[in-house]
C-alpha cells in the first residue's frame, strides 16, 4: 500500500488563556493520499483552521505525529519547515494577497524570485501558469483592473508556479459572489482530476461538494470522513476543456 502523501495520528493543539489551556484540535488521526481532493468541513471553532495551519506547517501541534510525504514534519526546526513550505506546499486564502503595483504576471512571478529561479525561468512559468488558468490574455494588467474571480485565478497561478505536491486553500471563495465562486471550485477541481492534492477548508456544504471526500470537524474532532456523492456538486463539473490544459504536478520529496 502506497505511503499517505499526509498522515496524522492524535494531533493535538491547545492554547494557554492565562491560567487556563484551551483545547483546538483533540486528537485528529487523518490520512490523504496523493491526488485526492479533500475538504474539512466545520462551524467556526471547530478546530479546522488549526488544523490547516498545521498540515501547512505554519504552527506546531502540542502533541501528537505528523508525516509529510513520509517524513515526520514536526521536529523539524524553522529552517527546515519553511523549506519544505516553499518547496512542496501551496497557499489559497480568502484574500488574493496581490500586490497592487505589480502585473499578473509579476505577482506570479514573485512566489519563483525567493526560490532562486533564473528570470527567464520565472517569466516562462508564470506565463504557464496564467495560461492554466485561463488568464494569459491578462497577465499585463493589474489586479485593479481583474475582477475579484480573476484576482483569484492570479493567485492560484501563483502556487501552481511554484509547482507545490501539495495546495492548502482556506475559504477561497469567501470574497467572491456565488457565480465566480462556482467558476474557482471548477478551476480547483480540474487542477485535482489532473491529479494535483488539495485540500480545502469551508463552512459552505455547497462549496465542499466539489471535493471527493469531506471531512467535517466540531469541537476540534473529526465526527465523520466519507465520500461526496458522484457528479460532487451537481453543476456539471469544471470548465470545459480545463482539465486537459493542466499538467499532472511532480512529487518533490521533502
Amino acid at each position: 500500500m502506497a505511503t499517505p502523501l499526509i498522515h496524522t495520528a492524535e494531533l493535538r493543539k491547545e492554547h494557554r488563556l492565562g491560567d487556563a489551556t484551551v483545547p483546538a484540535l483533540r486528537g485528529i488521526t487523518l490520512d490523504i493520499d496523493e491526488g485526492e481532493f479533500v475538504a474539512i468541513m466545520g462551524p467556526s471553532g471547530s478546530g479546522k483552521s488549526t488544523l490547516m495551519n498545521l498540515l501547512g506547517l505554519l504552527d506546531r501541534p502540542t502533541s501528537g505525529s505528523y508525516s509529510l510525504a513520509g517524513r515526520d514534519v514536526v521536529e523539524l526546526d524553522s529552517d527546515q519547515r519553511a523549506h519544505i513550505r516553499g518547496r512542496n506546499i501551496g497557499f489559497i486564502f480568502q484574500a488574493f494577497n496581490l500586490l497592487g503595483r505589480s502585473t499578473a504576471i509579476e505577482n506570479v512571478e514573485l512566489a519563483l524570485t525567493y526560490s532562486g529561479v533564473a528570470r527567464n525561468e520565472r517569466r516562462r512559468r508564470a506565463a504557464e501558469a496564467l495560461e492554466k488558468v485561463g488568464l494569459g490574455h491578462r497577465q499585463h494588467h493589474w489586479p485593479s483592473q481583474l475582477s475579484g474571480g480573476e484576482q483569484q485565478r492570479v493567485a492560484i497561478a501563483r502556487v501552481l508556479a511554484a509547482g507545490p505536491s501539495l495546495i492548502l486553500a482556506d475559504e477561497p471563495t469567501g470574497s467572491l459572489d456565488s457565480a465566480t465562486g462556482r467558476e474557482i471550485m471548477a478551476l480547483l477541481q480540474g487542477l485535482n482530476l489532473a491529479g494535483q492534492t488539495i485540500v480545502l477548508v469551508t463552512h459552505d456544504p455547497t462549496v465542499s461538494r466539489y471535493a471527493d471526500r469531506i471531512v467535517c470537524m466540531e469541537d476540534g474532532r473529526a465526527i465523520s470522513d466519507g465520500p461526496v456523492a458522484p457528479n460532487r456538486d451537481g453543476t456539471g463539473g469544471p470548465q470545459d476543456g480545463l482539465s486537459q490544459r493542466l499538467a499532472r504536478p511532480e512529487m518533490v520529496a521533502p
